[in-house]
């Protein structure tokens, strides 16, 4: 007859959930924003420099009002700040996920932000 460790079977699923959970990754960009001060901030002034500007048909005023259901742009501008992607990748999804044409001046003035 074997000998069966006791709950086996629990210590396998312990031991596996502790794996995937250290696979989980970075916690989401919007969470950090409420413990950083300095990402609240710039928000901040891309919303006081930039609001009435477009994103395409977008007013930056909206995109990163309370009441927008569209998190892609607070996202992306978030990721900017943060530096995990560089002017050049941050414009390239903006103008992609926006359709927008010509928005150089919009995003010239949100890089600007970063600067102060």
């Amino acid at each position: 007859m074997k000998q069966q460790i006791p709950h086996m079977g629990f210590i396998v699923a312990f031991l596996g959930t502790l794996v995937l959970a250290g696979c989980g990754g970075d916690p989401v960009l919007s969470d950090r924003l409420v413990e950083d001060k300095g990402a609240e901030a710039y928000l901040d002034r891309v919303e006081k420099n930039c609001g009435n500007m477009y994103v395409g048909s977008q007013q930056i005023r909206y995109l990163l009002g309370v009441s927008n259901d569209d998190a892609y742009f607070l996202d992306e501008t978030s990721k900017l700040y943060f530096g995990r992607v560089d002017q050049k990748t941050y414009a390239s999804n903006i103008h992609a996920f926006y359709l927008s044409g010509t928005n150089q001046s919009t995003l010239d003035c949100i890089f600007q932000q970063l600067d102060k």
